[in-house]
């Protein structure tokens, strides 16, 4: 997390600290990157040349590199968050190969979801567009498309960063992911501020080429190989990881009094496994290695849980003593 020296400086300091220092690491982590991407959006162009399809048709096919490229992104995403909350000397290759092994088959799941989004986003979008044009009356569900794709786009900050920061079931990520695009709207909109002006200043790149087709190319390429998606993952985690890894670990008093009020319902209630499951659960409690050096209040993974050491420690004890019985 970030240093002390880091905390007693304004956030906005701290992030253009971290961005500029990192930069050669960041440029590094978009290449290895835009190797996939690159791949992928060649194959399905190509795909798009021989095969007899309609202009939406195309634009379905291409859009198909998200899926294939996504389980690539954990990288980015494992990357950009290690460098965004101030860790010195992220180990690029090593960080990235790992995300992206240790997340593959998440990322992939995440990829389809991100399709269907995008495309429901782009369908809706120019439907609705073209609908105007006849009646003003579907202002209304325009509105209310683009509402949905920013709250989507929201969701999509935490998808991602929350996967390869915590081993928590799918289910908790999207729930969480839902909750914090609307919880934490502040965080979202400064993070969404950012990626505008990524935007704005790759545009304006853009627009200064327009007179050379070639330098747009290359422009383009640049951007993509070397600059805009990694700079765009750490935007974003710059915006959300602290309060996103916050929330999750319960960190905060507010959150540790409501977990203590929780357990105690969840204690209250407690019904005893059945047998089988219950060998099962045990065995794994005693299998499961405690680093000693972690501090009792500490939390840590479990099961598809986070668990506090203390606690994760009475339950190793009950299992052995359930052995010697």
């Amino acid at each position: 997390m970030a240093s002390q020296s880091q905390k007693d400086t304004l956030p906005i300091a701290v992030v253009f600290s971290n961005l500029f220092r990192n930069l050669p690491r960041l440029m590094l982590t978009n290449l290895l990157f835009a190797v996939p991407l690159g791949a992928f959006f060649a194959l399905f162009w190509f795909l798009t040349t021989v095969l007899p399809l309609s202009d939406m048709q195309a634009s379905m096919l291409m859009l198909l590199t998200i899926i294939l490229v996504f389980p690539f992104y954990a990288g980015v995403v494992k990357v950009t968050a290690k460098i965004s909350t101030g860790e010195e000397k992220v180990a690029v290759i090593k960080n990235y190969f790992f995300a992206v092994k240790d997340n593959f088959l998440r990322f992939l799941v995440h990829g389809v979801v991100l399709y269907v989004v995008v495309v429901f986003s782009v369908v809706s979008v120019n439907l609705y567009v073209n609908l105007i044009k006849q009646n003003s009356i579907f202002i209304g569900p325009l509105i209310i498309s683009i509402i949905i794709m920013i709250l989507f786009l929201f969701i999509f900050f935490y998808i991602p960063v929350m996967t390869v920061t915590f081993d928590i079931p799918m289910r908790y990520i999207y729930k969480n992911s839902f909750l914090m695009s609307y919880g934490e709207i502040k965080n979202n909109f400064i993070g969404l501020i950012g990626l505008f002006l990524l935007l704005t200043f790759s545009s304006t790149l853009l627009i200064a080429c327009q007179g050379s087709y070639i330098a747009v190319i290359v422009v383009t390429a640049i951007l993509a190989a070397l600059f805009v998606p990694a700079i765009a993952a750490f935007i974003i985690h710059s915006a959300v990881y602290s309060r996103m890894y916050e929330m999750i670990t319960d960190k905060s008093s507010r959150n540790q009094e409501i977990n203590a009020k929780i357990d105690s319902k969840l204690n209250e209630r407690k019904k005893p496994a059945p047998s089988v499951d219950r060998e099962e659960y045990l065995r794994a409690v005693r299998d499961f290695q405690i680093d000693e050096s972690i501090p009792d209040d500490e939390y840590i993974y479990f099961n598809g849980k986070m668990m506090k050491k203390s606690a994760l420690l009475k339950l190793k004890r009950e299992a052995e003593l359930s052995v010697k019985d």
